[in-house]
């Protein structure tokens, strides 16, 4: 598999559109498509050079040496199912959470099956530069491992490679680093709520600190780009905290203490508080006598 091996997309969603938009910049033949309606694999397929919008999966495997799998998670099993397979294809799925055994019955008919997740979020538009610089989760047997090692590389991305097993904790951690933040963002807006800050405003008023946390993160790394009240062991703002939550949201008290809980021992690593102050900012907490 090489920059001359022909590509194909099953599904032409904002992940199918990026990777083959990506891959076409890269140097990568991308000569099919199809979709669920016709409409969405014409687009993609006006988008890449000498890209043909097909009616079907089928007519997508015929046509190409290489083909990715980015339909909806629900659907993949299914679409391997449904194709007649060369042997020695490749066929490659995109989901995170799924292994590469979705692939099963593609296997079975002599192709070579393996997954290459894009660890990257698509909420609007794709684009090709979503990709730049980002990680894809490998998991394929030699010589398709290879290969897709080698295409990570060629979009200016890094590369992890996983066990089977190990998916569905790799996706979980990419979830709670992604989606969980939009509802810590809705949680905090929330909050400001009942201080009267309209919602709108209060999503600009915490972008900026949110764009530092991630810079923080980015020039410290962890431990080190944590800070607030438990890095401090502000053992008063975290009873300020505590009785707010009490009297003015205390459906929030369940997620707040699970999240502190969970950042003493970063603030521990950190070297920033004493091995007693972590103790006693669990018992406050957890509300036993002991803070």
């Amino acid at each position: 598999m090489n920059r001359k091996t022909r590509a194909g997309f099953v599904g032409a969603g904002t992940v199918g559109t990026a990777l083959a938009l990506a891959l076409h910049r890269a140097g990568y033949r991308v000569v099919a498509v199809s979709s669920r309606t016709r409409a969405s694999a014409e687009r993609l397929a006006a988008r890449v050079p000498g890209c043909r919008a097909l009616a079907d999966a089928q007519a997508v495997a015929d046509a190409a040496d290489m083909v990715f799998v980015t339909t909806p998670d629900d659907a993949i099993a299914r679409v391997a199912a449904s194709v007649r397979w060369r042997k020695g294809q490749a066929v490659v799925h995109c989901s995170g959470a799924l292994s590469a055994g979705a692939l099963a019955r593609a296997a079975s008919r002599g192709a070579r099956v393996g997954a290459f997740h894009p660890l990257q979020t698509f909420a609007g538009v794709a684009d090709a530069d979503a990709l730049r610089g980002i990680t894809f989760a490998v998991e394929a047997r030699a010589p398709l491992l290879g290969a897709l090692t080698t295409m990570a590389r060629a979009l200016r991305g890094r590369c992890i490679t996983l066990e089977p097993d190990d998916r569905v904790l790799y996706h979980m951690g990419a979830a709670l680093a992604s989606n969980y933040v939009v509802t810590l963002a809705a949680l905090a807006t929330r909050l400001w709520g009942q201080a009267r800050i309209p919602p709108d405003e209060a999503l600009r008023a915490l972008l900026p600190l949110l764009r530092g946390t991630v810079r923080n993160l980015e020039d410290k790394g962890l431990p080190h780009a944590l800070t607030g009240p438990i890095a401090r062991g502000d053992m008063g703002t975290l009873r300020k905290h505590i009785t707010a939550l009490e009297s003015r949201a205390p459906e929030v008290m369940q997620a707040y203490r699970a999240l502190a809980m969970e950042t003493i021992p970063i603030a521990l690593a950190k070297g920033s508080i004493s091995a007693a102050r972590a103790q006693r900012m669990r018992a406050l907490l957890r509300g036993t006598t002991a803070a």
